[in-house]
């Protein structure tokens, strides 16, 4: 993965839990941990660095950790376009038996069913999912719509209309199923919400599912060191 030319970043770890470190201006791999919102992660940079224009090259929810790009000053903000459009590879944990509202553990959890599929069932259900496919993103996400966030229209109580976005699940591998969990390395096009896929794995089974836990590993090839 390069970056325009003359700028030339070393992609640098930075733990974002030390303090008094200094941090030039460049663009950093951050582990984030969970609790953490992207927004926090810049906030902790912004402040620790004393540089105003701080900003991330793809959002990882808060419940979720693993790889976030943070660009701390004018010149490397500016790239951010440049790794959004990477393909991200992810390690995504599934509880079956229930669905939440927002597709992960930060909704409202209902349970819909106790039946146990077969690893078999789970293999044919992942393979539906593979390759090009129109997927519906959670009304609890950052996408625009009436000149709102989705997420904003759900917290008032009103039923976005998400329309379908054409993404790609590029491999799924690393399967390991144990009910209620399924656990799998997932690599996809940018753009694609992990929490969809965790979604339509509950309607294909018929069980109903969310995404329990995420690990971002990878943004192309751009990786943390103990991945």
């Amino acid at each position: 993965m390069t970056a325009q030319p003359g700028l030339n970043p070393d992609f640098r770890e930075l733990k974002i839990d030390e303090q008094n470190q200094i941090i030039p201006e460049g663009i950093y791999l951050v582990d984030k941990p969970t609790g953490w919102s992207s927004f926090d992660v810049v906030a902790r940079v912004r402040r620790l660095s004393g540089v105003k224009k701080v900003g991330h090259a793809g959002t990882l929810d808060p419940f979720a950790t693993g790889l976030l790009i943070i660009m701390v000053g004018k010149q490397y903000t500016k790239l951010s376009d440049h790794y959004l459009g990477h393909d991200k590879t992810y390690f995504a944990e599934v509880s079956l038996g229930e669905n939440s509202t927002s597709f992960d553990p930060e909704g409202e959890i209902s349970q819909i069913s106790l039946s146990k599929p077969s690893l078999a069932q789970i293999k044919q259900a992942l393979a539906i999912l593979s390759g090009d496919y129109l997927q519906v993103p959670p009304i609890y996400s950052a996408i625009k719509l009436q000149g709102k966030r989705a997420y904003q229209l759900a917290r008032e109580g009103k039923q976005p209309e998400m329309k379908l976005r054409s993404v790609k699940v590029i491999s799924i591998d690393n399967l390991d199923y144990q009910y209620p969990f399924v656990r799998f390395k997932i690599e996809v096009s940018s753009g694609t919400y992990i929490r969809s896929i965790a979604n339509d794995l509950g309607t294909i089974l018929g069980t109903g599912a969310y995404l329990k836990s995420l690990r971002r590993l990878a943004i192309g090839s751009l990786r943390l060191s103990n991945q």
